[in-house]
């Protein structure tokens, strides 16, 4: 095993492209296991990051078989000589075309969410995957990135076999790989979790990289020199950069994974608890804590559970077990530098909300506030009159049900609270400008009773 993770495989990779910074590199990377590595790579280069549409088209009665690769922008690279084995037709492949056409194109508008591709014309485009096995693939990106105008490819990745170069023949001009072990039969046994890579991470990692300044570096290739681990200092733009950290927090037998953002002077910090089927990768929280990060607040955004316990549905509905977690995440997040002495609210989305008030109805919890998005309260049960943090509920006036179950939740709440319905919006918020409307409750309400003279006023 080489890396912890995918997030792992692009920090140790940076390390490796060095020669690259400032050279005004795109990066490019495959979906969707490689765009987590490519998202680390992009940070530690200070470059901007998309992402490599490439669909293979099949030939008709053999699919495995290749005959050739679509890009975006009508870009279509064809292998004549398969042509030719096979027999297969101009019509023929129009019509394989369109149809790998429609599903490149639907992809593109779920990653980037209308934005249209970094232009590569004249460029040099580094293309990044997660390990390469036959270069198939990585052979069809470099392919398609040459025909959209690239100047110069460099293909890396963080693992191949030895002999990976004779695979991927002169389609990429440089080839960056640290690691090529001798006994190699799959990328996936040189990582602890290759878990699979979701649509919703790949949004993500784009988001997240688009929120970078052009051509800020925010490097994690190695810990601030305090030799803390922590990322020390702060790239300032006028509205307030943030500073991040990849955290492991360890509880019990379990180490649960998750993100750490506290900009210069924050008034507090934001534990979010995400709602089943979610991660600390949802879009979503994601989004609303990059809003609380420009409000002046931290956050740190974490998984409740490790992959194996998700595994075991149980487990995701067990409200009990994922406030515990909560609480003790929360006694974790205490005693790190950067918090000390910071107060700390929770963000609960769907029944991360009911896990949220459970955690703050704890005793010694010394929560400063609660807000719940789309949320579970009733999951909280009977422990919901004993909150005492100030609650704000976010409801979609759409989502008829759930604000049933929420104005239901405020009659046992007996702390200060709120319900706040945001007009035309569904459970997930989706539509425009919903979610920019709970991101701006949000950040009120934790400024509000987040600042020092409420924080104190609480007896913190």
């Amino acid at each position: 095993m080489l890396f912890m993770d995918r997030r792992d495989a692009g920090h140790q990779l940076a390390a490796s492209l060095g020669h690259l910074k400032g050279a005004g590199v795109v990066v490019l990377g495959l979906p969707r296991g490689g765009v987590p590595v490519a998202a680390a790579v992009a940070e530690a280069l200070g470059a901007p990051l998309d992402v490599c549409l490439v669909r293979k088209l099949g030939v008709p009665f053999h699919q495995e078989l290749g005959m050739g690769a679509i890009g975006e922008g009508g870009v279509r690279v064809v292998n004549d000589e398969v042509m030719r084995m096979t027999g297969v037709t101009d019509d023929e492949l129009a019509g394989v075309e369109a149809h790998e056409r429609q599903v490149l194109d639907s992809r593109a508008r779920r990653y980037r969410g209308g934005r249209a591709p970094i232009g590569l014309a004249g460029r040099t485009v580094l293309v990044v995957d997660d390990g390469v096995a036959t270069g198939s693939t990585a052979r069809a990106a470099c392919q398609i990135a040459r025909a959209r105008g690239a100047a110069r490819i460099v293909l890396a990745v963080p693992v191949a076999p030895r002999d990976w170069a004779e695979r991927l023949g002169t389609d990429a001009d440089e080839l960056v790989c640290p690691h090529t072990p001798r006994d190699f039969y799959a990328i996936g046994q040189f990582y602890l979790d290759f878990a699979q890579t979701d649509d919703d991470e790949v949004v993500a990692c784009l988001a997240e990289a688009g929120d970078r300044p052009a051509g800020g570096d925010r490097s994690r290739s190695g810990p601030a020199a305090g030799g803390d681990g922590r990322t020390s200092g702060r790239a300032g733009d006028e509205a307030g950069d943030k500073v991040g950290r990849e955290a492991s927090v360890r509880i019990g037998g379990a180490t649960l994974r998750g993100r750490l953002t506290v900009p210069e002077g924050a008034a507090g910090v934001v534990v979010f608890a995400h709602g089943s089927g979610s991660s600390r990768h949802s879009p979503r929280n994601r989004f609303v804590a990059a809003g609380l990060n420009r409000a002046g607040l931290g956050t740190l955004l974490f998984d409740l559970l490790t992959e194996e316990e998700e595994a075991d549905r149980a487990n995701v509905f067990d409200t009990g077990l994922l406030a515990g977690r909560l609480t003790d995440a929360t006694g974790w997040l205490r005693e790190q530098p950067e918090c000390e002495g910071l107060a700390v609210g929770y963000f609960g989305a769907s029944t991360g909300a009911g896990a949220a008030l459970w955690s703050a109805a704890e005793p010694d919890a010394r929560i400063a506030a609660v807000v719940s998005r789309g949320g579970r309260p009733d999951l909280a049960g009977a422990r919901l009159p004993e909150v005492t943090a100030p609650t704000l509920l976010i409801v979609g006036g759409d989502d008829l049900q759930v604000i049933d179950l929420n104005r239901a939740a405020q009659s046992w709440l007996h702390c200060e609270n709120r319900l706040a319905v945001v007009p035309g919006a569904t459970h997930l918020f989706e539509e425009s400008g919903a979610l920019e409307r709970v991101t701006e409750l949000a950040g009120e309400w934790f400024t509000d009773h987040m600042t020092p003279a409420a924080h104190t006023a609480a007896g913190f």
